[in-house]
């Protein structure tokens, strides 16, 4: 028997999608580690239900509730069918005191979400549908790019771009269409490749210009 599925023998669940974990504003009494499937993670707006991540497989979530011991900022839902350990505050500790290696994975997560959020609330300052496009095209590009022979290739994941960059899906078709026809971007599938992220950079700095100063 593997090690994962020795883990889950201890601490595994199964979820179904449309299963709400944990609420915004709840105590939080456990944490959670991904072994198969996605989690939604979404935080109330101004009345409206943001997407702020969808976790895959390997992520662990919820523990910020156990460490600070406050009430859950963000509400997490299971989006695809799920197979999660489910470890409480004492085995956590036992975790990360008897694991130097846990520990540091940690710690190096927790600083790349800080990054993540720093991003999304850059994108959401932005105030037309286009830059917002544009933007999260250049930070996956820098995060996530993986380099080839005709440019900075990353994975559109269209189905989540809707709620995290609070912009329409025909609406977002349409920017990465228009950018595809100025040769900014190549579009693939479910592919996306960047020739030169200094000139879609170039393109953000022009839009954020006409956003400010408007047509002359």
């Amino acid at each position: 028997m593997g090690a994962e599925e020795t883990l889950f023998q201890r601490f595994g669940k199964e979820f179904s999608k449309g299963t709400t974990l944990f609420r915004e504003g709840e105590a939080g009494k456990e944490m959670f580690v991904l072994q198969s499937g996605r989690i939604a993670i979404s935080k109330r707006v101004r009345d409206e239900e943001k997407v702020l991540a969808v976790l895959g497989p390997g992520e662990f979530f919820g523990e910020m509730a156990i460490i600070s011991n406050r009430p859950r900022n963000a509400t997490a839902t299971v989006s695809e069918d799920a197979k999660l350990l489910v470890i409480d505050p004492k085995t956590f500790e036992g975790m990360i005191r008897g694991n130097a290696e846990i520990a540091v994975r940690m710690i190096k997560k927790l600083a790349e979400r800080l990054s993540e959020a720093d991003a999304q609330i850059e994108n959401l300052l932005h105030g037309d549908p286009t830059s917002r496009v544009v933007h999260h095209v250049l930070q996956a590009c820098r995060t996530r790019g993986i380099p080839t022979d005709e440019g900075m290739e990353i994975e559109l994941g269209l189905r989540d771009l809707p709620r995290q960059l609070g912009v329409g899906e025909p609406a977002i078709r349409l920017v990465l269409s228009r950018l595809d026809r100025a040769g900014l971007v190549a579009l693939g599938d479910d592919r996306l490749t960047v020739q030169d992220t200094a000139r879609l950079h170039d393109f953000l700095q022009y839009l954020e210009m006409k956003w400010k100063f408007g047509d002359l």
